[in-house]
């Protein structure tokens, strides 16, 4: 059975239960990067324009919630797709956007299993319910503010449909 990336799974739907949570590392917020998704998929001035966004009550641009989403979602992928038996996600239940997030920012993310139940309609797999968030770090590294809140589900497979051959 092969992880999100296509590596040999490691975690498989058994291993993923209610109270299980996955540290998603430390994400620094590249400017250039994020002005360039801004420009291409939100561009709206409060994430593109520098001279507007400073005189503004923003202070300064600010990430589009999408990008912030994304970062997420890489963070996701590297730290627990990458070694789970993952299928598919069937979609999003919230998505929080809390506080603006800016270029240089340090944001630490956080998983967490909030359910999981075997699938009536896929045999082979489960649906996890999961909650992630990601909070911006101060400078001695600890949590300042949450920035992003998301909970959502996923389809994993079973360690017991696997072929022992």
């Amino acid at each position: 059975m092969l992880s999100g990336t296509g590596a040999p799974a490691e975690i498989f739907f058994e291993d993923l239960v209610p109270g299980r949570s996955f540290d998603l590392g430390v994400t620094v917020v590249d400017p250039a990067e994020m002005l360039a998704f801004a420009q291409r998929f939100d561009p709206q001035w409060y994430h593109i324009n520098e001279p507007m966004a400073r005189q503004s009550s923003h202070g300064g641009l600010i990430a589009s919630g999408f990008f912030t989403v994304s970062l997420f979602m890489r963070a996701y992928v590297d730290h627990v797709l990458a070694y789970a038996a993952a299928d598919a996600s069937p979609g999003l239940e919230e998505l929080r956007w809390l506080a603006p997030v800016r270029g240089g920012d340090r944001l630490a993310g956080r998983l967490s299993v909030l359910g999981s139940k075997r699938s009536t309609a896929r045999p082979g797999l489960g649906t996890v319910t999961l909650t992630g968030s990601m909070f911006r770090l101060d400078a001695q590294d600890r949590p300042e503010r949450e920035v992003l809140r998301i909970r959502f589900r996923g389809w994993f497979a079973m360690r017991e449909t696997i072929d022992p051959q």
